[in-house]
């Protein structure tokens, strides 16, 4: 798994609509699409600037995401600010891919957030198949082991900040349980998890553990496709 790691001194991210300036007798520019999920646990929400021109709507709030968004392929230049102000938390230039699509986490504790930029590939599967991934951002939790409720592990030691390719998986419903890696010990037990034929998921690791229940350690699904 690519990954791009920025350091945000005291940030989180955002949801926000890309606008076109484009005229309708312009060739429409190469784009490729990001997905923005605010993973900070205890980190407010941002304003987003692509190339200087403000973007969002609305902040995004833990543990939400913005779905995927078009963006223009080439080196854009991203600033992320505090909501609502014109200080700059990160003013960096990003390489977007024409046609390539990118998950962009913010993470940690606010006293240290920063955010990965990851590359996803959204390769359909194969018959009666679903792809699954999981990428741990529990800034204090251990590494950990993904594994099917009393069976083997599908994930296995997973540290904080990292992450897996996507793997197929047979449809069906799953119960999972995130342990701590190379041991019995639950960590934390999964809600039954459905798993569509065809479709695409990020499962992350949230919260902090033992944190209070608006942060507590848990799990968010995303749907990729």
């Amino acid at each position: 798994m690519k990954v791009l790691r920025f350091i945000f001194p005291t940030l989180v991210l955002f949801s926000f609509t890309l606008i076109s300036c484009d005229k309708d007798d312009d060739p429409k520019p190469d784009q490729a699409k990001i997905l923005v999920t605010h993973a900070s646990p205890d980190a407010p929400g941002v304003d987003l600037l692509v190339d200087n021109s403000k973007v969002n709507t609305a902040a995004l709030t833990f543990p939400n995401n913005t779905g995927y968004l078009n963006i223009n392929s080439g080196i854009r230049n991203i600033k992320v600010n505090v909501a609502g102000t014109s200080t700059s938390v990160i003013n960096a230039d990003v390489t977007f891919v024409k046609d390539k699509n990118y998950s962009i986490f913010a993470i940690d504790s606010v006293s240290k957030i920063s955010a990965i930029v990851v590359e996803d590939d959204l390769t359909a599967p194969a018959s009666g198949k679903a792809h699954v991934r999981f990428i741990h951002l529990s800034p204090n939790a251990p590494a950990v082991d993904v594994a099917v409720r009393n069976g083997a592990a599908v994930f296995a030691n997973i540290a904080f900040k990292q992450g897996t390719a996507f793997a197929p998986l047979d449809a069906g419903t799953y119960k999972l349980d995130v342990r701590v890696a190379g041991t019995q010990t639950v960590a934390l037990a999964l809600p039954d998890i459905t798993l569509t034929a065809g479709k695409i998921y990020t499962v992350f690791a949230k919260g902090f553990l033992g944190g209070s229940a608006a942060q507590a350690l848990g799990a968010e699904i995303i749907v990729n496709n």
